[in-house]
């Protein structure tokens, strides 16, 4: 097989070069920009094809340059060049790109002004012809196909683990979550799902797939829903050190003793005595909130602190953060619990979302392993673009989150926890909602 690259301005004129040379047969293996657009000088872009070495390419080739081995010479001898997972054959782009060209010239220039909201005829209004509502519509097809070929070219192309092969239209949502930092395990799974049961015609459009996605994974996120407590509910919050629990406790006891529809009674009891400053910052957030604070250094102290906020509607715990690896500090908290068995403690873990997922799993079953955990915050959303690594830890623990922290501000920067949330950082990132 030969290797033929064809240049011009733009993708569109380089991919037509491409067709005229070598016909509807030849395999499209790249199409990229190789020198940006300046002041003095247009962009060039090439697209790369491959013809078999018993076809000639016709005498327009002329105009295009053998290609030299490289990496994409590999990739063919590797894969074999007719298989479908490898190469996008040239097709409905090369078709579309001659219905285009057999329009009139002063057409297109004249569609092109229209574009770029430069009137042709400045003194003249006129109407859009049906002529250029239609080359309107065959560009529009035209950019779709252009932009599903870039996108093969990256990853989606190859045979994935387990024979997965993933179509052109897929590429893009499978390249925004991958970059999520979503584990392989997931993403392959999901996408295996995916596409042995998504209905046929679903999959023709990037946008429908990725609609289809969002509702996917949506269901996939496990959330518990705020609820008025029906009697006294204690929640302790538990972690490694600097993913903000003291701050998210102080966020809690403000959105219970005054966002919340009835003002409920809260208390707060702090065993974080080892770091240095924390018993005073909560004492003063206390005081600003005008809440009862209780703070403990053994078993016997805290069973005592629960026993005299006992009227309280809400008791919030603040813990010492500690690493995952210090089981000493880890079962001290364990103790605690067990002193307290006639009260029931809503254990949350929280968590970063600014953290590894391997890192996050074994911060759960460093934690896990001595204190049961019912639920999950996680703090910093504002600090990362990808959430691939957090939606893989939920996924995989099958724990709730009940509230995400978006910020430092108090109370405003917490908010409950919604699979809609979720999947919306997931696939745009975070934004801030003022």
């Amino acid at each position: 097989m030969k290797l033929l690259s064809f240049t011009d301005e733009t993708p569109a004129a380089a991919l037509k070069k491409a067709q005229l040379a070598c016909g509807e047969d030849a395999l499209v293996f790249s199409t990229k920009e190789i020198r940006k657009k300046t002041l003095t000088t247009s962009a060039i872009y090439e697209v790369i094809v491959g013809v078999q070495d018993d076809k000639e390419p016709s005498s327009q080739t002329q105009a295009s340059t053998p290609y030299q081995k490289n990496s994409y010479t590999n990739l063919v001898s590797t894969h074999q060049a007719d298989k479908d997972d490898v190469v996008v054959s040239m097709s409905a782009a090369s078709k579309q790109l001659s219905k285009i060209d057999s329009l009139s010239e002063p057409s297109v220039n004249k569609y092109e002004s229209l574009l770029r909201k430069e009137p042709a005829e400045p003194v003249v209004k006129q109407q859009p012809s049906t002529e250029i509502a239609q080359i309107k519509k065959e560009i529009d097809k035209l950019n779709d196909n252009i932009k599903h070929v870039g996108q093969m070219v990256w990853d989606s192309g190859h045979v994935a683990r387990g024979g997965l092969v993933v179509p052109p239209e897929f590429a893009e949502i499978y390249k925004i979550t991958k970059d999520s930092g979503m584990s392989d395990e997931h993403l392959y799974e999901i996408m295996r799902l995916t596409l042995e049961n998504m209905p046929r015609q679903m999959k023709e459009s990037p946008g429908t797939v990725k609609r289809y996605f969002d509702v996917l994974l949506r269901r996939l996120i496990p959330v518990r829903m705020e609820m008025a407590p029906s009697g006294k509910k204690t929640i302790m919050l538990v972690g490694p050190t600097g993913v903000g629990k003291t701050t998210t406790l102080a966020k809690l006891a403000a959105r219970y003793a005054y966002k919340s529809d009835k003002k409920y009674k809260v208390g707060i009891i702090t065993m974080d005595t080892y770091r240095i400053g924390a018993v005073e910052q909560l004492l003063q957030y206390a005081k600003m909130m005008k809440l009862s604070i209780e703070a403990v250094v053994d078993p016997a102290e805290f069973k005592s602190a629960l026993s005299s906020l006992r009227y309280c509607d809400y008791v919030l715990i603040d813990t010492a953060g500690s690493s995952h690896y210090d089981k000493e500090k880890i079962n001290k908290i364990a103790r605690f619990l067990k002193t307290e068995n006639s009260t029931p403690i809503d254990t949350c873990l929280v968590l970063s979302a600014n953290t590894k997922y391997e890192d996050l799993k074994e911060i759960y079953e460093g934690f896990a392993t001595a204190i049961p955990i019912d639920t999950l915050i996680v703090t910093k959303l504002d600090e990362t673009k990808y959430f691939g690594n957090t939606f893989s830890f939920v996924y995989d623990v099958k724990k709730p989150v009940a509230y995400f922290s978006t910020g430092q501000e108090v109370p405003e920067d917490l908010t409950e926890a919604t699979s809609e949330m979720f999947v919306e950082c997931l696939l745009d990132g975070f934004k801030a909602k003022k």
